[in-house]
């Protein structure tokens, strides 16, 4: 019994160790995992990580598709904005049908340029 008795904390320990060899192991398991799964969607985004540090890459963007995206805000932009105090003549069309077309004034003869015109 002696003998047994001193095996104890020997095996109490082994246990011990085995248990925090076993947490390390998938800590590390799981930090791997992370850190590549990281590296792949770094690397579609363009980003790349190397001994030297990060580099980061440039989308290549034409110049007609950067003035298509602009102008479509732009557009955008001017069908969502509005203006209430703003009137124009050539696209407010809905004021301009509730409003009554004023008849012309014709002008009198006598202030006409034809009338003023003298002959000799």
């Amino acid at each position: 019994m002696g003998a047994l008795s001193s095996l104890v904390p020997l095996i109490i320990l082994s246990i011990v160790l085995t248990v925090l060899a076993f947490i390390g192991y998938a800590v590390y398991t799981v930090a791997n995992d992370v850190a590549n799964q990281t590296t792949k969607k770094m690397e579609r985004k363009n980003v790349l990580f190397t001994r030297d540090g990060m580099k980061v890459g440039v989308k290549e963007v034409r110049n007609e598709q950067y003035v298509d995206q602009t102008q479509s805000f732009l557009v955008k932009a001017w069908n969502y904005s509005t203006w209430p105090a703003y009137k124009s003549r050539l696209w407010n069309k809905q004021a301009q049908e509730k409003s009554a077309a004023e008849p012309r004034k014709p002008y009198p003869r006598s202030g006409s340029s034809a009338a003023t015109i003298k002959t000799r």
